[in-house]
């Protein structure tokens, strides 16, 4: 009888040691990468060696005339990534009036839809529309991004913002901070975050480590992602980081040669497949 009662005490000791061991880890965290154009396919091998997920296009990058991820979707997934689905918004120029900005809301909602279905990319995938601009959002920019959140999720999707996470000073004593602003004014619209701040700190700059940081280090607590480098430097932003881009200012990931001209922003996020894009 003792030794039955030692012997549940003790396996009640290792249970509360075990659960207090699970406590006490650190969430894991993966890294990715995005850019505008495809790495293409002969690369895909050397990048699955540092990154878990990547960027992925729906419609023209900033300043592209052509996509050339379009059709990736299945060779990507078989090299073992995940994804971060991006479609690039529109710019305050674009947008005029806020009944414009409504109407250009809903139709690139249903392009960003139609494109991700056309790539095979499953009901439920997040989809992040790619708001450039930062600072505090205008009526008009607003209108635009709740019209696509909103003609997003109608159809099935699940919707996304990447957008600035670095406050913006506007004048007497006076900061903004993109994410914030959008999120504080959606309504209690259901919106995953992906949040660009490449300053250091908070960033390790053009890094690579194998405990990537998680993205509420980022300084925004709710972002799901956190782009923490880009390509080329932000000497603006980005001055106060360690020399660890390459001295033409891009960041490279490890073992690709450089006369590839490969560079990538790297991203990290909590999930290995942050946009739930893979089919299987």
């Amino acid at each position: 009888m003792r030794r039955a009662a030692a012997t549940a005490i003790l396996i009640s000791v290792l249970c509360n040691l075990a659960s207090l061991a699970q406590q006490s880890a650190p969430a894991p965290t993966y890294l990715g990468f995005d850019r505008n154009d495809y790495p293409g396919d002969e690369n895909l091998k050397q990048l699955r060696q540092t990154f878990t997920y990547a960027g992925f296009w729906l419609n023209l990058p900033p300043g592209e005339k052509v996509n050339n991820w379009a059709g990736k979707r299945p060779t990507l997934q078989s090299a073992g990534f995940g994804f971060l689905v991006l479609f690039n918004g529109r710019l305050f120029a674009q947008l005029k009036t806020a009944a414009n900005a409504a109407r250009l809301g809903k139709t690139d909602a249903q392009e960003a839809v139609a494109s991700a279905k056309r790539e095979g990319f499953p009901a439920g995938t997040i989809i992040f529309i790619d708001q450039e601009e930062g600072g505090r959002m205008l009526p008009e920019q607003k209108t635009y991004l709740y019209a696509w959140v909103d003609g997003v999720t109608a159809a099935g999707f699940s919707a996304g913002i990447y957008c600035s996470g670095i406050a913006a000073n506007e004048g007497k004593g006076v900061t903004v901070v993109t994410a914030e602003d959008i999120r504080q004014n959606s309504a209690g619209r259901k919106i995953s975050f992906w949040i660009a701040n490449d300053a250091c700190p908070p960033s390790p700059g053009c890094a690579f480590p194998k405990r990537p940081p998680g993205p509420a280090e980022s300084g925004i607590d709710f972002a799901d992602v956190w782009q923490f480098a880009q390509s080329p430097k932000r000497r603006d932003v980005a001055v106060g980081c360690l020399a660890n881009y390459d001295r033409d200012g891009s960041c490279y990931p490890p073992g690709v040669d450089l006369a590839r001209h490969l560079h990538v922003d790297v991203n990290t996020a909590s999930n290995p497949d942050p946009s739930q894009g893979r089919t299987r």
